[in-house]
């Protein structure tokens, strides 16, 4: 399934990931401002491997302009656990509808893969974001140190049937 919306900027697709993809996706959950101050340790040795990508259901959303089509966000649906895993947008594209692309893809592909219902284990600065996209929360994780030293919220989006 591909989708597409046309923000401010131009034209956005949604593919699934590659393996090549890999090192952009690395530098986008690492350059992420969301994770700067007492969230950074959480990403600095952060990497998302080619084997990841082909493990799972990875999407990119990426620029239909003249350059080669710049990956501006991503995200990774984990079937066996039901759990949105990763989602990330680029900083300098976020507020265009980038995110909200995503979501949407990610429930098409939850509703095809016969899922009723997608998890999410959220970073706090995203509460917002998740709340604003039509999940609800239903909890929250708690801190799992030395790599996560604070409670997450927990999110659920419901998949309505086709």
């Amino acid at each position: 399934m591909k989708s597409s919306i046309t923000p401010r900027s131009g034209p956005i697709t949604v593919r699934r990931a590659v393996a090549r993809d890999a090192r952009r996706l690395t530098r986008l959950v690492r350059g992420s401002r969301a994770y700067e101050g007492r969230y950074a340790d959480m990403v600095a040795d952060y990497r998302v491997r080619p084997d990841y990508i082909e493990a799972h259901r990875v999407f990119v959303a990426v620029t239909d302009d003249e350059r080669e089509g710049r990956v501006v966000g991503f995200y990774s649906l984990l079937l066996a656990s039901e759990e949105l895993d990763l989602l990330f947008v680029a900083d300098e594209a976020q507020g265009r509808g980038i995110g909200r692309l995503l979501v949407a893809h990610m429930g098409s592909e939850a509703r095809a893969a016969g899922l009723d219902r997608v998890r999410v284990v959220s970073h706090p600065p995203a509460e917002g974001f998740y709340r604003g996209v039509g999940a609800v929360r239903t909890g929250t994780a708690p801190a799992n140190p030395p790599a996560v030293g604070w409670e997450r919220p927990e999110f659920e989006f419901l998949i309505p049937p086709a």
